[in-house]
């Protein structure tokens, strides 16, 4: 019996990134893992319609959410759905095509881009920019997170003017 060895194969790369460039999962905060289950989340609250009860259920469930920051998660799915009126309404006039001709994904990436604006001063308005941008590129279309970079350049002066300006001061 003649036995044969595999081919042996170039150690794994270990720079943090898949071979598409996004993070791999290990290397994930709990509030990236947050966002990335909010924005699932809502994204079934947009296409589907569902109730925030129905789709927190849901969610809870998946695997790997007990690694997410469950607190951000709340945050985010609960507070983009309630507050989407207004979050549209600070969005809307930066956008160069109407509300309902973005898709779902690119939506709700600027609805968690615009509540952090908002509601979590304790998120850097470049890190909300950064992770915001991750999400476009790992769940939306293929020149989506340049959109979404450029419509959330525009918001930060408007929501968080003091920090934008003092950071650009700089």
């Amino acid at each position: 019996m003649v036995m044969t060895t595999a081919p042996k194969r170039p150690p794994q790369s270990r720079t943090g990134l898949t071979d598409t460039g996004v993070k791999k999962a290990a290397d994930k905060s709990a509030r990236t893992r947050a966002r990335e289950f909010a924005l699932q989340a809502l994204y079934q609250h947009l296409v589907g319609g569902n109730e925030a009860a129905s789709i927190d259920a849901f969610t809870r469930d998946l695997v790997g959410f007990h690694k997410a920051d469950s607190v951000h998660y709340d945050a985010l799915l609960h507070g983009c759905i309630e507050s989407a009126v207004a979050l549209d309404a600070a969005i809307l006039p930066l956008l160069d095509r109407k509300m309902n001709e973005i898709s779902p994904v690119e939506h709700a990436v600027l609805w968690i881009g615009a509540y952090e604006f908002q509601k979590c001063p304790d998120v850097p308005w470049r890190v909300v920019i950064n992770e915001c941008i991750e999400l476009a590129k790992a769940f939306g279309g293929t020149d989506g997170h340049k959109w979404v970079n450029g419509v959330l350049n525009q918001l930060a002066p408007t929501l968080r003017q003091a920090e934008v300006a003092s950071d650009k001061a700089r």
